[in-house]
């Protein structure tokens, strides 16, 4: 029998953070995370959960422990692969697209190849999240809403190994927000896309996630 043996997708080792050597904001996580899983890490604000998103991607430094994409190390005290170079996606709370670019334009963005597949593989994520209708509207005519849909879309589109969402529909009312869990959920799990979620609300973890992991005073609470 071929069991499939799921890969290790993420692997964060002995990680510790402090900004200016002040008191560790993170300290001593472990964590792995499985090809296709979504974790949620659910924490109080302060805990800790949007360093350890920032460390992952890039943005920050790690000064102490090991980050391991798919077997690769990408982090370590004395060694870091840029951002760009780490094929990992970022959602962010706050709507970051691009203001001069259309909505086509800001998914397009990080798809690399022809202009044809481009456009295609653009317009199929924006009808997967159903904003297909506003292909060449600018992001500020659209509703909060649509933006995040299309935010994630962005993410989604460059094939990332691993998606990143920091509180991503904490700006929603109550019903976009079921609507759009439920939707980026279904297209992680078809596309076999490992993602880690940031939140501090319940539902968003319970909603999503495979797996919840507590944050607590910068430790993983077990």
């Amino acid at each position: 029998r071929n069991l499939m043996v799921k890969k290790t997708s993420l692997s964060l080792s002995k990680i510790k953070h402090s900004y200016n050597n002040n008191d560790f904001i993170l300290n001593d996580i472990n964590l792995d995370v499985s090809e296709g899983e979504i974790v949620a890490i659910l924490g109080s604000s302060g805990s800790g959960k949007s360093t350890l998103l920032r460390l992952i991607t890039g943005l920050e430094k790690l000064k102490y422990g090991k980050i391991e994409i798919f077997g690769e190390t990408v982090a370590s005290k004395d060694f870091s692969i840029p951002p760009n170079n780490r094929n990992v996606g970022l959602v962010l709370q706050e709507k970051v697209l691009f203001p001069h670019l259309s909505v086509i334009e800001n998914v397009k963005f990080g798809i690399k190849g022809n202009k044809k597949f481009r456009t295609e593989k653009a317009m199929d994520l924006l009808s997967l999240f159903r904003v297909d209708q506003y292909v060449n509207s600018y992001p500020n005519t659209i509703s909060g809403g649509e933006q995040q849909r299309v935010a994630i879309a962005r993410a989604i589109a460059p094939d990332p190994q691993i998606l990143l969402m920091d509180e991503p529909f904490a700006s929603l009312d109550e019903e976009l927000k079921k609507d759009l869990r439920h939707e980026t959920k279904k297209i992680l799990n078809n596309n076999n896309i490992t993602c880690i979620l940031v939140t501090h609300d319940k539902e968003d973890a319970n909603s999503m996630a495979d797996r919840i992991i507590q944050l607590k005073d910068g430790e993983i609470d077990n």
